[in-house]
Formats: structure tokens, C-alpha cells, sequence
């Protein structure tokens, strides 16, 4: 029996991701403390709200960075794969926040849907735009990589719905401004926060399958198991397993029974490349003879 790790392609996040997140955080705390001076100079309490708000974005701006820098530390003794299982617990932390801020915008909407509010003054409005612009700059600044890590998507589902947000209190007061009819502000509210959801169940499901060791949706099993069961001098293979290192990495076991163990190596030469063509970096491969007590029993 025979061991071998291959997988020395690591897709760690960009280093300009860093750097894309210390500038979102400075430009979103920018942000937070011109609202709140807006907030207290207008007596805006909905203002002040928001700032609170997208001081919790800050927050989970942090979290996401912490988690990327956590992720490059080497591994040591204690944590053989190092600490980057921290960016998983960090996506499904941020998929939560996410899911109170839009429980947040929900039940604010149907109050004022029960209590409808005139919007507030120019100032409020002028800030509404602002905030377009800075949270949708550090959305476009996410968007490129948000496919590539959890950490990164969930921080632009941050950015974009606050951006969404922004847009939706400048549309809706324009339009109360030509019709008077107050519900506009809570309803384009529940449809900003409807679209929001539906993102962000997703992005907690595979944060929750990924912190319980289930097959990441980057792996394409399918591909895997027939690469396996059509590939020359493969008697059969058991043992299979399939999980997430981290968001952006993914790890196998698979046991192989071999027709002739002398082609060892150039079948596990051509399993390490099919497990990397699909989405698994790192692959422990233990090969054992046809003729072995554990092949004979099809042991799983």
C-alpha cells in the first residue's frame, strides 16, 4: 500500500484581495462617520440607523480579512493543514450578519408600510447618493473575485445590498416627491431585501455544507467517479472522500484496487490529474493489489 499527496497548485485568495479589503474598510468607515454627522445635523433618526448599519458591513469586512490573513499562516503540529478552515467559519459568520440585516430591512419596511413616514430632506437624499457611489465602487472593487471565495461573495452581497439600498431611498423619494404616495419607500424595500435573500440562503448553505466536511460545489463528483471507473488498469475504488480545506481549496482520500500494482505510479500520475481537472487541489491516494482481503470485500 502506497501513499501519495499531490495538489501543489494552491488557489490561495490574490494577494491584491488584502489590499481591495483594507481600502473597502477605510472607505466604508469614511462613509459611517459623514452619515452619522448627517444623521445628528438633520435629527435623522433613520440615518443614524443606516450608519449603525453599515457599521456592521465594516464589521464583516474585518471578519473576511481576518480570514484571508489567517489562511496564508503555515501550518504547524498542532494545525496540520493550517488555519484555513477559519475562511469557511468566517463565510457562514458573514452569511448570518447578512440574513439579520435584511431581517432588519423587512421588519422596517412593514412598519412603515403600517406607518407610512414622508422621506426625509435634501440632505438625507444627497446622502442616500453617496452612498451609491462608495458602496458601489467597493462592490465593483469585489465583484471580480467573489466567484473565486466565499469571503469575497459575501462581502460583495454586503456592498451590494447596501448599494441597492442607497438606490432604492433616492428612486422611491423621487417618485413620493411626484406621487405623494409614501408605501413606495418600504415597498421598492421588500424587493431589494427578496433579491438579497435569495443570494444569501445560497451563500449559507454552502457555508454550512462546507464547516461539516460536505462535497464543495467547486468538486465536480460526477466527473470524478467515472474518471475512476473508466480509467485503465482500475479494478474498482473505495474510500472516496471529498471535502473543503478552505473556501478556496479542496481536499480528497480515495483507496484504488489495481489489475497490476507495477503501474502504480502512472495511474496515480492520471487520478491526480482527473481529481485536479475537477476542482480538487490536494489528493491522498492509496493504491492496494486486486487480490487483497479489503479489494475483495468492495470495502466503502
Amino acid at each position: 500500500m502506497s501513499n501519495e499527496h499531490s495538489g501543489h497548485h494552491h488557489h490561495h485568495a490574490p494577494v491584491s484581495i488584502s489590499g481591495i479589503f483594507i481600502l473597502c474598510i477605510a472607505l466604508n468607515l469614511l462613509f459611517v462617520a459623514i452619515e452619522t454627522a448627517v444623521g445628528f445635523m438633520s435629527n435623522s433618526v433613520g440615518l443614524l440607523s443606516d450608519a449603525g448599519h453599515n457599521l456592521s458591513d465594516v464589521f464583516s469586512l474585518l471578519i473576511a480579512l481576518l480570514a484571508i490573513k489567517m489562511a496564508s499562516k503555515k501550518a504547524n503540529m498542532k494545525f496540520t493543514y493550517g488555519y484555513k478552515k477559519t475562511t469557511v467559519l468566517a463565510s457562514l459568520l458573514n452569511a448570518v450578519i447578512l440574513l439579520v440585516a435584511v431581517g432588519a430591512i423587512i421588519v422596517e419596511s412593514i412598519s412603515r408600510i403600517n406607518h407610512p413616514q414622508a422621506v426625509s430632506g435634501a440632505a438625507i437624499s444627497w446622502t442616500a447618493g453617496a452612498g451609491i457611489i462608495i458602496n458601489g465602487f467597493t462592490a465593483w472593487l469585489l465583484m471580480r473575485d467573489q466567484d473565486k471565495d466565499l469571503n469575497v461573495k459575501g462581502a460583495f452581497l454586503h456592498m451590494a445590498m447596501d448599494t441597492l439600498v442607497s438606490a432604492g431611498v433616492v428612486v422611491s423619494g423621487i417618485m413620493i416627491n411626484f406621487t405623494d404616495i409614501l408605501w413606495i419607500d418600504p415597498a421598492v424595500s421588500l424587493v431589494i431585501a427578496a433579491i438579497i435573500l435569495v443570494s444569501t440562503f445560497n451563500m449559507l448553505r454552502e457555508s454550512l455544507y462546507l464547516s461539516i466536511d460536505a462535497v464543495p460545489a467547486s468538486a465536480d463528483m460526477d466527473r470524478i467517479s467515472a474518471g475512476l471507473s473508466e480509467m485503465q488498469g482500475v479494478e474498482s475504488w473505495h474510500h472516496i472522500h471529498v471535502w473543503a480545506i478552505s473556501t478556496t481549496e479542496n481536499a480528497a482520500t480515495v483507496h484504488l484496487v489495481l489489475s497490476d500494482l507495477s503501474d502504480m505510479e502512472n495511474i496515480k500520475a492520471r487520478t491526480r490529474a482527473l481529481f485536479h481537472s475537477a476542482g480538487v487541489d490536494h489528493c491522498t491516494i492509496e493504491c492496494e493489489s486486486a487480490g487483497t482481503q479489503c479489494a475483495s470485500l468492495h470495502c466503502s
